[in-house]
């Protein structure tokens, strides 16, 4: 990209880095002296438990994301910081460059120093003390829980656990360590990967986790099981093809591939629809009937659990985390749906072969008003172009995206299908109007680098949006959309994705199809 260009010229190796480490104090550091704390352990959660805190009120001013002064209850502090976790996420994936611990560890000491500074965070002496007594019962025992991400919660519990659906309980083993729990007697768990995000996560059920001490009443097993078990939920957003990939299947893959398809799946809030939908990816990942756990009755005891399900990010897999890559997800994907094609066409100088388009037509919302006339001017430049909506069945819509060379669609969930692109294929994001370039570029334009495709972006011109229809070109809402939402989420969404539609400029269009031929030589 242009500026990454500007960047390498500008700087030595040394400079981008030590630039790259200056953003990240910065961005934490903003996060402090806006008193947002991303860090605070509860006596009713665990001590490696990470939460947000709740502040009804929040006044939050972020130029750099274009974010307007807000006033609004935890929803919109929980918004605010995932904009600024996204904004960090961009720097560090786009600079290729990994913090080193001792740079991490100095930076939160420093935003820990000046969050202690702050009137605003300086608790009662109770509180104080439960910290106290929460960093002594980490340095006395291993936690029951490893939070592997800001972004979700991850419980990885060994010995006899006995699950007790009709009471949304499982009973963990510490027998003769009460001593170590220090008043610690239950944790709560929604086993949702998107714990940053009230929304979805206050239709996921909460789950207790009870340790199983001499004086509780432990059930007796009804049923017992030899293998491990992975406790998650098919809540929260599930039903948006994005989400379904980026919260669920890809965490999925993550967490249990490792067990080689010798683990059982305890699914809460079951959809039989979502079952189904992705049958053959569950049935490629475990061996073992589902089971449907809120339904049941039995009590199920366990060698070992996870609760929940590690997430690195939006369409992401961090290599240092896991053995696994996007690519190697992305193969797996392949061998699922028997898709045959690992490779893009490759053109010659001379070549007569014409890639093949994918142009995704949404119905509803963000839809192409002319995809005739794109599928026209893209054919007379030396396309063969297949126009199809995102609604088709999934496994035949990954057999029509594996057979093309390029896919172009409306930032949306649609453009998830990506994933069963060959490889070296090219991806054309055509970004609407209304801000949304952060997301459009976190959510797909930096994710294409790993699955290994080329990456084009087309943002329209105010002319191009059937909104013009409904205000005259100088309005506000087309000339400065944040002064006309502000901070009313709701109103963006229906205003600027569920009303806006897109009439291609095919003259204006022309140089990025142009461009994504340049790409198909290389």
């Amino acid at each position: 990209m242009a500026h990454d260009a500007v960047i390498a010229r500008s700087f030595g190796r040394f400079e981008r880095k030590k630039l790259v480490y200056g953003a990240f104090v910065l961005v934490l550091s903003f996060c402090a002296v806006f008193r947002l704390r991303v860090l605070h352990q509860r006596v009713s959660n665990p001590p490696c438990f990470l939460q947000e805190p709740k502040q009804s009120q929040a006044k939050v001013l972020s130029s750099q994301l274009k974010l307007l002064t807000c006033y609004n209850t935890d929803l919109m502090v929980q918004k605010l910081m995932y904009y600024q976790m996204l904004h960090f996420q961009l720097i560090l994936r786009l600079s290729n460059v990994s913090i080193p611990p001792a740079v991490l560890e100095n930076t939160m000491a420093k935003q820990e120093e000046q969050r202690s500074n702050s009137t605003i965070f300086q608790g009662t002496a109770s509180s104080m003390t439960d910290q106290l007594m929460a960093e002594n019962v980490m340095k006395q025992r291993e936690p029951p829980c490893h939070v592997m991400d800001l972004r979700s919660d991850l419980y990885n519990i060994t010995g006899e656990v006995r699950i007790q659906a009709n009471s949304s309980t499982v009973f963990i083993p510490f027998p003769e360590k009460r001593n170590l729990f220090r008043g610690y007697n239950s944790w709560k768990i929604r086993p949702y990967s998107r714990n940053k995000d009230l929304r979805p996560m206050n239709g996921v059920r909460e789950w207790s986790l009870i340790p199983a001490f001499s004086d509780v009443q432990v059930p007796q097993c009804t049923r017992n099981h030899t293998i491990v078990s992975i406790l998650f939920s098919t809540g929260g957003y599930a039903g948006n093809h994005f989400h379904d990939f980026s919260d669920i299947i890809i965490p999925l893959y993550l967490t249990s591939r490792s067990f080689n398809g010798k683990v059982q799946f305890l699914i809460s809030e079951n959809s039989s629809w979502w079952v189904m939908k992705f049958r053959a990816i569950l049935q490629n990942l475990s061996y073992y009937p589902i089971i449907h756990i809120d339904q049941e009755e039995d009590v199920h005891c366990f060698p070992s659990i996870v609760m929940g399900l590690q997430r690195h990010g939006e369409l992401h897999i961090d290599h240092s985390m896991s053995p696994y890559t996007m690519r190697d997800f992305r193969e797996f994907l392949r061998s699922t749906y028997s898709l045959t094609r690992r490779n893009a066409v490759r053109l010659r100088h001379g070549d007569t072969r014409k890639p093949r388009l994918l142009v995704i037509s949404r119905k509803r919302t963000r839809s192409f008003t002319n995809s005739t006339n794109i599928a026209e001017t893209a054919e007379s430049m030396g396309f063969e172009v297949i126009v199809a909506g995102g609604d088709i069945h999934i496994v035949r819509f990954a057999e029509i995206v594996n057979s093309c060379d390029l896919v172009m669609g409306i930032h949306g969930a649609v453009l998830i299908n990506a994933l069963f692109l060959p490889d070296s294929a090219v991806m054309i994001q055509v970004v609407p109007l209304g801000g949304v370039e952060l997301v459009a570029k976190t959510y797909f334009g930096v994710p294409s680098k790993e699955m290994n495709l080329r990456y084009l972006e087309y943002k329209i011109g105010t002319k191009e949006i059937t909104l013009i229809e409904q205000f005259p070109l100088d309005h506000m809402a087309l000339k400065n959309p944040y002064s006309l939402h502000r901070c009313n989420l709701e109103a963006f969404k229906s205003a600027y994705l569920d009303k806006q539609n897109v009439t291609i400029d095919v003259r204006r269009f022309k140089p990025t199809l142009l461009k994504a031929l340049e790409l198909l030589h290389e």
